[in-house]
C-alpha cells in the first residue's frame, strides 16, 4: 500500500510497489471481461500506474480516470509521460459527492475498475461508491474490483487479519470488507456476481454483471 515517488526535479511520479506486482493478475481478469467494454471508469486511480497499464494493453478501452483532488497531479504526471490517445485527463471524484463525473453524459459508461479502495473507506463511503455506480453505469456494464475480502465473517489469511488491525488503527472507519455486505450492495444497483477470482497477496478480483431490465 505504501507510495514513493520516481523521477527527477519537483515533478515527482507517485509510485506504488504494489500496482507493479498485481497488475499482470488484475490484466488477466480484466481482459476476459473487458473484451466487448468501450469506456471504462476507474475509481480511486492512486498513482495512475494501474491506468497507463491497462489502457496500453486494452487499447479498444476509453480508460477514465478519477480521484479525489489532491490524487489528481500524481495521476496527470503518469498520463502525460505514457501519452496514450485512450486516457484522457484525470477527473475529479469523491465517491460522497452528491453528482459523480459522467452523470450529465448521453453515453454511460460501460465498464467500472477500482483496486484497493473499499477497505480503505468507511462503510458509509462504500455504500455511496455503490449508488454513485448506479448512476453513471450503463445497463449492462461490467464492474471489476481488486483487494481483500473476508468470506462467512471470517479473514481468509493471518495477514489479511493483520492488515486489518493495522487499518483500524489509522482509521476506525475502515476495513477488511465482508465479500457477502458488498455482493449485496452490488446486487441492490442490478449487479450480478460472474467471477471471483484469486489474487497475489490474499486479495481477490471480483467481477460483476449488469442485466438490463426486462420490458413488460
Amino acid at each position: 500500500m505504501g507510495q514513493g515517488q520516481r523521477g527527477k526535479g519537483a515533478a515527482m511520479k507517485p509510485h506504488s510497489p504494489s500496482c507493479d506486482r498485481n497488475r499482470d493478475p488484475i490484466l488477466a481478469v480484466l481482459r476476459a471481461h473487458f473484451g466487448e467494454r468501450r469506456r471504462v471508469l476507474e475509481i480511486g486511480s492512486g498513482t495512475g500506474q494501474h491506468a497507463v497499464y491497462f489502457a496500453a494493453a486494452m487499447p479498444w478501452l476509453s480508460w477514465q480516470c478519477s480521484d479525489r483532488a489532491e490524487y489528481l497531479p500524481g495521476i496527470a504526471l503518469w498520463l502525460d509521460e505514457a501519452a496514450l490517445p485512450n486516457t484522457p485527463p484525470a477527473v475529479e471524484l469523491d465517491v460522497a459527492s452528491p453528482r459523480w463525473p459522467g452523470e450529465a453524459d448521453e453515453v454511460r459508461f460501460d465498464a467500472a475498475f477500482s483496486a484497493n479502495s473499499l477497505h480503505i473507506m468507511g462503510w458509509a463511503q462504500v455504500e455511496a461508491f455503490f449508488r454513485g455506480l448506479d448512476r453513471v453505469l450503463a445497463a449492462d456494464a461490467t464492474l471489476a474490483v481488486y483487494g481483500p475480502f473476508n468470506y462467512r465473517g471470517e479473514f481468509s489469511s493471518d495477514s489479511n487479519r493483520e492488515f486489518d488491525a493495522w487499518l483500524k488503527a489509522r482509521d476506525p472507519q475502515s476495513g477488511v470488507r465482508d465479500f457477502e455486505a458488498v455482493d449485496a450492495l452490488a446486487a441492490a444497483i442490478g449487479l450480478r456476481l460472474l467471477a471471483d477470482e484469486a489474487m497475489p497477496a490474499n486479495n481477490r478480483c471480483l467481477v460483476w454483471r449488469r442485466s438490463p431490465p426486462h420490458n413488460g
